[in-house]
């Protein structure tokens, strides 16, 4: 069985600068729907090279960076070392190493969908103080909205190694049912962002290799690459489109 946690071992460098951030305005909408201050603490739990995790040390958070993955663990302790208040954990979904009752807030940004859901969810209500809520973050890129992405998308149907796969197990875990499920017997809402990425072609190569199932090594899949970016392309760049998912409910 493959180990979901190395998947992005050899991608860190072109994950830190390409892959979506996520919009600045889930922080005041947050503060509206669950009281999100400055003084809340946070686990972010697969945190990766630290995108989710700016979001709220930006806003003044102390935020636990929980990473199992070493490579991605260490590029988001050099990305974030100026924020005082973020703490690096090499610890996974299912076993954080947090204490009991510590946390305000879990959050989860673009890694749901690689956890052991009955576990995580375990280990969630553990650490969680009493009334305390979770938040999954998902940018969902759009595959039909324009004819570069159209594109872009049989590009990753034709060279991707296991992305149907990968799709698959995102879209089986943003369902809204498991969503319910994971939640239950608390309510979960949910509430969506537009987000946008635009890039030249180093970007846009950049973006596809960040990607777990894009071979690294394929002339093939670059040379289309560039000949759909050459056919699509205005004035040098292209837009990939984002629908931002943000999902929060409390645990107990």
């Amino acid at each position: 069985m493959e180990d979901s946690t190395k998947r992005f071992s050899d991608r860190v460098e072109n994950y830190v600068k390409y892959r979506p951030h996520y919009p600045k305005e889930i922080i005041p909408f947050l503060n509206e729907h669950i009281g999100l201050t400055d003084e809340k603490v946070i686990a972010d739990i697969g945190s990766g090279t630290g995108i989710s995790t700016e979001l709220f040390l930006e806003n003044g958070n102390k935020v636990y960076g929980i990473e199992p993955n070493k490579e991605m663990r260490e590029a988001a302790e050099k990305y974030l070392d100026k924020y005082k208040y973020f703490i690096s954990v090499s610890g996974t979904a299912e076993e954080t190493l947090l204490e009991n009752d510590s946390m305000d807030v879990v959050v989860c940004g673009q890694a749901f969908h690689w956890f052991d859901v009955q576990k995580a969810k375990s280990e969630f209500k553990r650490i969680l103080k009493e009334n305390g809520y979770v938040i999954l973050l998902w940018n969902s890129r759009k595959i039909d909205t324009s004819d570069f992405l159209i594109a872009y998308e049989k590009l990753l149907l034709k060279f991707g190694t296991d992305y149907e796969k990968v799709v698959h197990k995102t879209l089986e875990s943003g369902d809204d049912k498991t969503i319910e499920w994971f939640f239950a017997p608390q309510k979960s809402y949910v509430h969506s962002f537009k987000n946008m990425q635009v890039f030249d072609f180093e970007g846009v190569k950049g973006r596809l290799l960040s990607s777990s199932y894009a071979p690294i090594d394929n002339d093939e899949m670059l040379e289309e690459l560039k000949n759909i970016f050459n056919k699509h392309n205005k004035n040098g760049t292209v837009e990939f489109e984002y629908e931002t998912k943000v999902y929060w409910g409390k645990m107990k």
